[in-house]
């Protein structure tokens, strides 16, 4: 048995660097026969080959391969069909049901046992929304800005900023076709915490998040971390996007740290600059209630001067953005 699984897994090997190589239906037929014929690596393939846009887009039916292939033994389609049951993403939430097969999942790879252990030390509803309100410090009326202290523990910093950091690249932002490219007036790195990443103590920090801004979590775009060294910078810019059907209405920034130099958030029309301690958070409103673009909300991540700044941004748009 061993012997044929070895078989089956080079078959698919072959199949994915025919694919690479631009032979697409060469290595596609390989992958989807063995796909049919129940090798859970090769559904988890397709699954990420449908999610990604490698073949035609499809994220539920890429969420149907992972889930299929989870129930086959794959341990990375488990860990994405756990973080997609958690979040709602492409179907059905289940928030228990997630946290059964994390804790599962937790008995055998560290990172689970982390992130369960984390969302064990947060204050949690049986849907995983956070009990009580952050206290608002009210920093500016126009723009509107709001200040929360402490929104995110030093542990949850610690967790978000590990989880981040093998995957640093620089920094992408959506376009109007809901494309991620390159930004062009951030100098800085990010690491997209996309929806396949968003496991279930990530999805409560974006819960928490999204009661803020008293939104639907479903309405956030994709999580991403920031990372600033020496001299990298956000050039003046707005985060609203012009003629947007689904506008961008408000941004939350988190400072994972604070042992850097610089590195202020300045509202450029108004003065007012801001520098939070670890776990402190900033929103403001880009967006005014007539559904008007706030111009007063002309903003920059000034240089930083010494050391790394890492900050957690959260866009989110006024209706649904998660597919």
């Amino acid at each position: 048995m061993q012997n044929t699984d070895t078989m089956a897994q080079t078959e698919l090997d072959h199949g994915i660097a025919l694919f690479t190589q631009g032979r697409k239906t060469e290595g596609l037929t390989i992958i989807q026969r063995l796909a049919v014929g129940g090798l859970a690596r090769a559904i988890y393939t397709l699954g990420i080959m449908r999610w990604g846009g490698d073949i035609e887009q499809d994220p539920v039916d890429a969420r149907r391969l992972f889930e299929l292939a989870s129930l086959r033994g794959d341990a990375d389609a488990h860990v994405f069909a756990t973080n997609l049951l958690a979040n709602g993403v492409a179907g059905r939430r289940d928030w228990q049901a997630a946290l059964a097969r994390l804790r599962l999942e937790a008995t055998k790879i560290a990172p689970r046992r982390k992130a369960l252990d984390l969302i064990g030390s947060m204050k949690l509803d049986a849907e995983g929304n956070p009990v009580g309100q952050a206290i608002a410090e009210q920093a500016s009326s126009a723009p509107f800005v709001q200040v929360f202290r402490k929104l995110f523990t030093r542990e949850e910093c610690d967790y978000v900023s590990a989880l981040a950091s093998s995957s640093f690249q620089p920094s992408m932002v959506y376009n109007r076709q809901r494309e991620l490219v390159r930004d062009p007036i951030r100098s800085s790195d990010g690491s997209v915490l996309h929806w396949l990443l968003e496991d279930p103590a990530i999805h409560a920090l974006n819960r928490r998040i999204a009661a803020l801004a008293g939104l639907p979590p479903e309405n956030g775009e994709a999580a991403q971390v920031l990372r600033y060294r020496d001299g990298q910078q956000y050039r003046p810019h707005y985060d609203f996007v012009q003629a947007s059907p689904n506008q961008r209405v408000t941004t939350v920034l988190v400072w994972l740290n604070d042992a850097y130099e610089g590195g202020e958030t300045a509202f450029l029309k108004t003065g007012l600059q801001l520098k939070g301690r670890v776990g402190d958070a900033v929103l403001f409103r880009n967006a005014l209630p007539d559904r008007s673009l706030d111009t007063l909300t002309e903003h920059a991540g000034l240089p930083v001067t010494r050391g790394t700044k890492l900050l957690y941004n959260r866009w989110i748009r006024e209706n649904r953005w998660a597919p």
